[in-house]
């Protein structure tokens, strides 16, 4: 496999659609510029931010997903490869943010597309220990409070780590992980997935970031976003 393969696949198709040369598509991508009504970037951000979050450029990531023969694995296999690469969990926004633009660009997949159907993940960082956060998230009373239109049915829990759910009666299923930033400090990441299509996982994206925010106004308070 020649190096970075997956990257210039990615390039060579934009230049295909857009008939720039090489290096004006290869900017492009890098960019990861997003245009009001445009089709989403394939990566998820530019490769300068995606370089100060992870330490490595999107080059240099699908380089090593090649070698690592990620083109074979599973979205969760991926996803837990880079995790260990970063020291974090599969879930957190570098690791799953890396996985899914080397999904795109290897297979072709469209914004949150996915062998299984359409994922997700919405993320909210809040003033407040991960043991607090998990409490209210995993306790069904609590929760209410936070989420009226709660469909959630508890399949497994982890204290202060992470929480899995069915959606509803449905086959969608629904893990919360709680990423620990200091003391009183934490991100809380929520991936929905085996959605049916793109214009569900829209509405239940809207619909996590609204109640992620009204889970940081119950827990801070009101305070301002992190």
């Amino acid at each position: 496999m020649t190096r970075q393969s997956s990257f210039k696949r990615l390039v060579r198709t934009r230049m295909t659609k857009t008939g720039e040369s090489y290096t004006a598509a290869r900017a492009m991508l890098l960019a990861a510029d997003e245009r009001p009504g445009a089709e989403p970037p394939p990566l998820a951000t530019s490769d300068a931010s995606i370089r100060e979050r992870t330490g490595r450029g999107w080059e240099e990531w699908f380089d090593l997903l090649d070698a690592h023969g990620a083109a074979a694995l599973s979205h969760r296999e991926i996803a837990r490869w880079v995790a260990e690469q970063l020291g974090i969990q599969p879930l957190v926004w570098e690791a799953q943010a890396v996985t899914i633009s080397y999904e795109r660009a290897r297979r072709g997949r469209v914004v949150g597309e996915r062998a299984d159907g359409f994922t997700i993940t919405a993320s909210k960082t809040i003033a407040a220990s991960a043991d607090e956060l998990y409490d209210t998230v995993v306790d069904a009373g609590r929760r209410r409070d936070w989420i009226p239109d709660d469909r959630l049915r508890e399949r497994t829990a982890t204290r202060a780590k992470s929480a899995r759910y069915d959606w509803d009666d449905g086959p969608s299923r629904v893990v919360v992980t709680f990423d620990v930033k200091g003391p009183a400090k934490t991100t809380v990441v929520v991936e929905h997935s085996r959605l049916a299509d793109s214009a569900q996982a829209d509405g239940m994206k809207a619909f996590w970031r609204k109640h992620l925010d009204g889970l940081k106004a119950l827990t801070e308070g009101g305070a301002h976003d992190a």
